[in-house]
């Protein structure tokens, strides 16, 4: 039977992850397939060419573009150090020399005796990939990079902020419902990946940063405090690269909501060990949502054990999570999938499901405002 297409939010306490992990230029891949990597690990690197600043050293020396290549000092392909004199003026019998100075340490480039410009070329960028997961790498791409795989709890979110990091779990809640606030913070966090319970105060976010934490984990959050934490208001691009030195991963969205129980006690049988998490977001064509990954003390899959859970349609049974009003947020299970179009209040003849509510009532929505939730 068809079935209208359903998003998926996996919370697995098992599955099998795989990474890739490219290089963005041809480098140097520094493991071999069947290495053990931890998440810090680098394990390929290599070099962007530095940025290119251009200067005019026609204006400089108050001389044509012609005359330029003859009064430099330098070569194309020299090197030269921030505060080198790039070029001279041979001035009047020895005097009144006109010089211009290097504005960073690179490479001259390119000579132009056209427009009077020279290209100096900064150093190169070293660019080191890490592991990101404490794993086995099970595929080499010879200059490009590798792919990790491990063995573990994956838990993907709604929303985040912040890329790639690591560290240990460290559940601060005593249940969903409790706040991520200032007051539980301490040298306990430093370090760790903070998991909260319904929402995460912007005091507690702070709190969470200047304890030296590398992540927040809860429920919600408040979208103003997002602004504020930020500085400017969220667009709805993707987000990863905010570089305020924290990751945050929001479970649930945007408001005070409590934490999937599933995912609470996920997150906190797993207290102590180490988490590689990132909260790269992205909601449009392409999903790319945050996650928390948590390797198994192994982190190897078993012999026969398949990569990765094929993933499935609705189901009577699924848990759901609504993601429209007027039961956003709340979790469900699907208790019927009637397979005539139905009219809704907008009046579309559209596919519905009957969810029952943790309350256990019975409502009727639109298959496309529900979200899956895979384990």
């Amino acid at each position: 039977m068809a079935h209208a297409y359903t998003p998926g939010l996996r919370v697995a306490e098992r599955t099998t992850i795989r990474k890739t992990r490219r290089l963005p230029l041809a480098g140097d891949v520094h493991v071999q397939q069947g290495d053990r990597v931890a998440a810090q690990q680098i394990v390929a690197s290599t070099s962007l060419p530095g940025n290119v600043q251009s200067v005019n050293v026609a204006n400089r020396l108050g001389c044509s573009p012609g005359e330029v290549p003859e009064h430099m000092r330098f070569a194309e392909g020299d090197s030269v150090q921030q505060g080198d004199l790039l070029a001279e003026t041979k001035g009047l019998w020895g005097f009144f020399k006109a010089g211009c100075e290097s504005p960073t340490t690179g490479t001259v480039e390119t000579i132009s005796g056209v427009t009077g410009q020279v290209l100096l070329r900064g150093a190169p960028l070293r660019v080191e990939l890490p592991a990101y997961l404490d794993g086995t790498v099970v595929e080499v791409m010879p200059n490009e990079g590798v792919v990790v795989e491990a063995v573990g709890a994956l838990v993907q979110g709604i929303f985040g902020l912040g890329g790639e990091t690591f560290g240990r779990l460290r559940v601060v809640a005593d249940s969903p419902e409790a706040p991520l606030t200032a007051a539980v913070m301490d040298d306990s966090c430093r370090g760790a990946v903070v998991v909260g319970g319904s929402l995460i105060s912007g005091e507690g976010l702070r709190a969470a940063l200047e304890a030296g934490a590398v992540g927040v984990v809860a429920g919600g959050i408040e979208d103003s405090e997002v602004d504020a934490f930020l500085g400017y208001p969220l667009g709805v691009a993707i987000t990863g690269q905010e570089g305020k030195g924290i990751t945050v991963i929001v479970t649930e969205g945007f408001g005070r909501m409590a934490m999937a129980p599933h995912t609470f006690e996920l997150l906190q049988s797993r207290e102590g060990r180490r988490a590689s998490i990132n909260g790269a977001t992205q909601i449009r064509a392409g999903v790319i949502r945050p996650e928390i990954v948590v390797p198994a003390e192994n982190g190897q899959r078993p012999e026969g054990m398949p990569v990765a859970a094929e993933e499935a349609g609705l189901t009577i049974g699924s848990p759901i999570r609504i993601i429209r009003e007027p039961y956003f947020g709340l979790l469900a299970t699907v208790a019927g999938l009637p397979e005539a179009l139905q009219e809704v209040q907008t009046e579309a003849h559209v596919r519905v499901l009957a969810a029952r509510l943790d309350d256990g009532r019975e409502v009727v929505i639109p298959r496309a405002n529900v979200e899956l939730i895979q384990r």
